[in-house]
């Protein structure tokens, strides 16, 4: 049976260890009717524990977002370990771009709160690496959360944040279950208050449908998932550019995709300010 709870956040772990100070910093409880996955609730919070991998973050946030009610607008966030060739271990960076190492495609999610640490990119590989990168973080989940996580809500109301668990001088080897945690718990009011800065946001999203989304899909042809994009993009521009109006009259659209196109090259472009 599903719940009839609504929840405001989504948060997603690979790990039991990466979640155990959030369950109990937030007093989550077990729901005990799901055997799929590991997932914990309160009143607004459902954290699902995914166990490693791409296959399974990917399924473990499709089958929350399907099993439990969610706000219109929710956060999902990705909170987990990862290494990186100097960083300090336990350090927090809030991830601004994501590759896939296997299909080389990059994430850049829209991240237009105020971050309380620092900012990173992030390679996504399929076995843990041994040899660590000079310039970006690596994990194993990150880029199948991005890639999910973006079919359910906004780009900026999706978040990942990372702690640094190893590096070249403390080897992947080193790495258990007490330490994780620890990591973990010394990050919770920091990332707990980013996590109330972006459920503001989502609240501050209001829709039924964005200011231009009829008049376009009357103009030019959208496929379903397209149209889905189109509103997204235009609820970016209206949150990002404090609702300033689109012209229209200079464009020469042939489809739906030229739109879309279009209207991230004018998100891109803008200078924004929370």
């Amino acid at each position: 049976m599903k719940s009839s709870n609504i929840y405001k956040i989504f948060i997603y772990t690979a790990l039991p260890c990466e979640a155990k100070a959030f369950i109990e910093h937030n007093k989550l409880k077990k729901d005990l009717e799901v055997h799929a996955f590991a997932v914990y609730l309160n009143n607004d919070i459902c954290l699902a524990v995914t166990g490693l991998g791409k296959s399974a973050m990917a399924a473990a946030v499709a089958y929350t977002q399907a099993r439990y009610t969610s706000s219109a607008h929710p956060v999902l966030v990705n909170i987990g370990i990862a290494g990186h060739q100097h960083h300090a271990l336990g350090e927090l960076f809030l991830i601004d771009k994501i590759t896939d190492i296997d299909s080389q495609k990059s994430y850049y999610p829209a991240l237009i709160t105020t971050a309380p640490c620092r900012r990173a990119n992030l390679q996504t590989v399929s076995k843990p690496q041994l040899d660590y990168h000079a310039s970006e973080l690596c994990d194993m989940e990150a880029s199948a959360f991005y890639e999910t996580a973006v079919r359910f809500s906004s780009s900026e109301l999706i978040l990942c944040l990372k702690v640094i668990s190893d590096n070249q001088d403390s080897s992947i080897a080193a790495i258990n279950a007490k330490q994780v945690n620890a990591l973990m718990a010394a990050h919770l009011f920091t990332i707990e208050a980013l996590l109330i800065q972006t459920n503001a946001l989502a609240d501050s999203i209001t829709i039924p449908e964005p200011q231009l989304f009829n008049e376009l899909i009357q103009r030019y042809h959208f496929t379903a998932q397209q149209r889905q994009q189109l509103k997204n993009q235009l609820v970016r521009w209206d949150v990002l550019s404090h609702q300033q109006a689109l012209a229209l009259e200079d464009t020469n659209f042939i489809n739906g995709k030229d739109v879309l196109l279009w209207l991230e090259s004018r998100i891109n472009a803008l200078d924004f300010t929370l």
